[in-house]
């Protein structure tokens, strides 16, 4: 049986997933530089060990409210093809494993969110896990 390595995460009361093959790391925010006419989602850069690599306000993104930053908030630095970027969540919940057939198509409502991000719907006992395609959320739709 398939499986697929994810790491979750949280934004407000969501569970998110990515698959632990596109993350490189997962660090606290740094001082994120803001980069003048960045699309509205892009919060700006940060220089990661000499690498300038942008941030993504997933929250943004998704069209949900701006929180405060917490002890908890995080950069997930992905790379998606060959561009490295950052995604800021609210907080990192764990890394799972989750069998192919516990993953569902995303429901056609796609949760108010745009689906060209959502892959599909994983189901881990009670709870549901937004699983996200990633290849698009830098803009090229």
């Amino acid at each position: 049986m398939a499986e697929e390595q994810l790491v979750t995460f949280s934004l407000g009361s969501e569970e998110f997933g990515v698959n632990i093959m596109l993350v490189q790391e997962i660090i606290r925010i740094p001082p994120i530089t803001r980069v003048p006419k960045a699309p509205s989602y892009v919060e700006g850069v940060i220089n990661l060990r000499g690498n300038v690599i942008p941030v993504v306000s997933l929250r943004n993104r998704f069209g949900m409210d701006r929180v405060e930053e917490t002890d908890l908030s995080r950069i997930i630095v992905l790379q998606v093809d060959s561009k490295v970027f950052g995604i800021r969540v609210d907080g990192v919940t764990e890394v799972l494993r989750l069998d192919s057939e516990s993953i569902e198509p995303p429901p056609p409502v796609a949760l108010g969110m745009d689906s060209q991000f959502i892959r599909g719907v994983g189901k881990i006992g009670d709870r549901l896990l937004i699983l996200l395609e990633l290849e698009h959320i830098m803009g090229e739709s």
